[in-house]
This record gives structure tokens, sequence and C-alpha cells, in this order.
């Protein structure tokens, strides 16, 4: 069985505040006729910091697509590492135990991906395999997971790294000005993120069962334009309300699994924001402590796009984890509208003991 271990995370040193964003949104769009609006729901967010790659003076200029990038594949070539190896030691794992590599990020671009360069600088084997996924968004983190799973249940024994990568403050847009985009100029945050899924052993939440769901007709609600000035990010005013529709999704891929939705011992899903979470405490039955680690996460570093799983997990594992056995969800959102999932049970790793020392008969 795959056992997702425990992910280390990083974030840059560069924080902004709600009142630093509201304070901004009220000097730069004090004409804007919607602008009470945009202010109350940035206010509702209940994101109190976030992180940026680049001092706010920077992050809110707008150097032209191909400087932004550039500042992407620096800051991801500075700062990937330190989580890499932390996620490989927090695994009980090296880099020539590897055998995929699955980077996520949907706020830059490489090609190659990330994942050659970490091949050839960190001690991984030549043969490694490398999967990157550029374009699921926030639902990346669950995608990243669930092929990971499937990878090792199709190569039993196998270890697969994830890395993810979002600078979201790199897609600041100050032209755009729809309440979409001004929102989002307020949700989202910089993270890092790395975790290991084993093949064999290891201290996490072993994967039993994975699906995916895409919504009909909804692909327009999350995107992006790609234009001169790099990506921009649109957002649907339907989308908040997306959980009604991908909540019926994660109730039968529990019932696959003969298990009831609203009966697990943890779960941790993507915080896109608080009517996400709000939502899925209504149509799944559960209290609002049920989705603490992805709230906090929320709360303290935004909508971090494909890490925000793995933010939350971090911060279960900080909590000490969940007894043998414990039955939990995980669940990542994103464009499509879809929705990338999974079941397991809590694995807690039998302490190694030391090797047998035969000893020679004495005779009698």
């Amino acid at each position: 069985m795959a056992t997702l271990c425990r992910p280390a995370v990083a974030v840059p040193d560069h924080v902004i505040t709600q009142e630093q964003t509201l304070a901004l949104a009220r000097e730069t769009h004090a004409e804007h006729p919607q602008r009470d609006l945009v202010l109350r729901l940035i206010e509702n967010t209940g994101v109190l910091t976030r992180h940026l790659v680049q001092p706010l003076e920077e992050t809110l200029s707008h150097p032209g697509f191909e400087r932004r990038n550039r500042v992407y594949e620096v800051e991801a070539k500075a700062r990937v590492p330190e989580v890499v190896r932390r996620a490989l030691a927090y695994a009980e794992v090296e880099p020539v135990d590897i055998d995929l590599i699955v980077y996520v990020s949907c706020t830059g671009f490489m090609m190659p991906s990330l994942t050659a360069w970490l091949i050839n600088t960190m001690g991984f084997r030549t043969d490694t395999r490398q999967l990157p996924i550029a374009q699921l968004g926030c639902a990346a983190g669950g995608a990243a997971i669930n092929r990971a799973h499937d990878f090792c249940t199709a190569y039993p024994g196998s270890n697969v790294l994830i890395v993810s990568c979002e600078f979201c403050s790199l897609l600041y847009q100050p032209t755009d000005i729809g309440v979409g985009s001004l929102l989002s100029n307020g949700l989202f945050g910089d993270a890092l993120s790395a975790a290991v899924v084993r093949g064999d052993g290891g201290t996490g939440m072993r994967m039993e069962r994975n699906a995916s769901h895409l919504v009909p007709d909804t692909e327009n609600w999350i995107s992006y334009a790609v234009r001169e000035t790099g990506f921009h990010f649109q957002l649907d005013k339907r989308v908040p309300g997306t959980m009604e529709m991908l909540a019926p999704a994660l109730k039968a891929l529990a019932a696959d699994h003969n298990w009831e939705v609203g009966e697990l011992d943890f779960y941790i899903v993507h915080a896109g924001g608080p009517r996400i979470l709000d939502d899925l405490c209504r149509f799944l039955g559960l209290g609002p402590e049920m989705f603490r680690f992805s709230r906090n996460t929320l709360t303290e570093r935004g909508n971090i796009a494909s890490s925000v799983v793995f933010d939350a997990l971090a911060r279960l594992f900080d909590e000490g984890g969940m007894t043998q056995g414990a039955r939990g969800l995980i669940a990542g959102f994103g464009p499509g509208i879809t929705a990338e999932m999974g079941v397991g049970r809590w694995r807690a790793d039998e302490p190694r003991l030391p090797p047998v020392r035969e000893v020679a008969a004495v005779p009698g």
C-alpha cells in the first residue's frame, strides 16, 4: 500500500496582512463602482496573512511576463531543494530511492520541467521518471497524490516524490479590475511543499482508493487567459457554490469503499475560500472542527493553490497525527470544475527493532 508521508512546507519571508490588502484596495481602486463589495469579500475570506516571494512594492509592479517568469525559475531553484530534503528525511528515504518525481505548479512555466533540474542537481537516479502537472490549478495537489498512489500500485515497492511550487503573487495583473480578480488579489499566497509517497513502510495516510470527478460544462469557471502580460486569472462568481456539485462525488467515493463520508476521522481538503469549507460542513453533516487544518492554512497563508492539501496535512502531523487505522479523506478542487479525491487509513510505522543476535547454545 502507498503511504503519503509527512509533507515539508516553506513560505517566503515577505508578509502582507489583511489590513494592508484592504488599505491597498481602498487606495488603488478608490473610484471602482463595486469597491465596497470587493472590500467585504476580502474581509470575508478570513485570510489574515499571506506570504509573498518578492517585497510588496515589487509584487505590485509588472516588469513583463518574461522577467516575471524568470523570477519564478530563479526562486523555484533557490527554494525547492530545501523542502525536498526535508520531505525525504521525514519519509526516511534518499534521492536514490525515488522512482518518480511529480512536479505541480500553475504559476510559472519551465521546459524542461524543474524535475530535470532536480535530477541533475540533487542526486536522483537518471532513470527517475518525471511527471509535471501544470494545468490542474488548485486540484493538482490531490491529482499528484492520486497519480503517486496509482504508480505505487502499478509498481509495488516504488517511492514517489511530490513537489508543489506556487508563487501566486507573480500572477498579479494591475489592469484586471473585475470583482473576481480583485478578490483573488486578497486571497492567494505563495508557498512550496514536498512529500514522499512510499510503496512500503512510512508513517502517514495509507492510500486505499482514489477518484476524479469533473462537473460538466464548468470549464470556464476557473481559467487563465494567456496574454502578452502573462497569465490572467479568471474566476466565475458561481465558483464558491461548487461544493453542492462536488459533495456527492465525495460521498460516492466513500460509499464505493463501504464507508460513510460523514463518519471519517480526519479530512484534508483544499481551502479555496471559507464558503468551500462551510458548505462541506453542511453537505457532509460535519462540524467545523473537522476542517480545522484546512481553515488554519487559509487563515495564515491564504489560498496557496496546489500546496494547500500538503500544508493542511502537515498541520495534522504537527498536532500529533492520528491513531493507527484512523480513516480519512483528502481532496483537491480546481479548474474543470475538477475534484481529485482519495481515501485511506492512518498508518503509524512500527519502530525498527535491533537485529536479533544469534547466541550459540551452551553445552549442558
